[in-house]
């Protein structure tokens, strides 16, 4: 019997060392104390679930089976609401660090909003001039093609109308030497 006073005794420390922990844990500095603190949390709340399976089956070799088993989860309540509350003072410290980090961010971007802009209204200047230079070079292009076709055509209606200019000399010789011919034989 005397062992198992010893038992419940050190177990009943155990919960109030860590609501002097949690209690007495000062508020972070730092991210890193932040996740010590949390790592602590839960280092609780783990040990908090070995005791808690522990004095459950303590309780089993008990007569008071009920009572014992009411006490335990009392203890294990109180343990887990001791490790949110370390747990949450680091939660709170995360929470306020990202929002001074995004107030910072936020700052910074007002900062740099007027130089953003002024590059991309240049950027925007630069890409509507580069576009109106391609605009000259498609339409030089395109005159050009043009200028090209029409000296082509020209030089295909040059060569057809010195075609038909030899053929008309070819038919005129031919009618001149048909007529000499028929001159010929007309006059034998």
């Amino acid at each position: 019997m005397h062992i198992r006073s010893m038992f419940a005794l050190a177990l009943l420390a155990v919960p109030l060392a860590c609501a002097q922990a949690a209690e007495g844990a000062p508020a972070p500095q730092s991210l890193d104390e932040a996740g010590a603190q949390r790592a602590q949390a839960d280092a609780m709340r783990a040990e908090a679930e070995r005791r808690y399976a522990a004095e459950q089956e303590a309780c089993y070799g008990k007569f008071l089976v009920s009572d014992c088993l009411e006490k335990a989860r009392k203890r294990h309540s109180t343990a887990l609401i001791e490790a949110r509350t370390l747990e949450k003072g680091a939660r709170d410290f995360e929470r306020e660090a990202q929002r001074q980090e995004a107030a910072a961010k936020d700052a910074q971007r007002a900062v740099e909003q007027p130089a953003r802009e002024a590059e991309q209204r240049e950027a925007g200047e630069r890409y509507r001039a580069e576009e109106a230079r391609r605009a000259e070079e498609r339409a030089a292009k395109i005159a050009d093609k043009e200028r090209q076709a029409a000296e082509g055509r020209r030089k295909v209606a040059a060569e057809q109308a010195a075609r038909q200019a030899k053929q008309e000399a070819r038919a005129r010789q031919d009618a001149e030497r048909a007529a000499k011919k028929a001159a010929e034989a007309a006059g034998k």
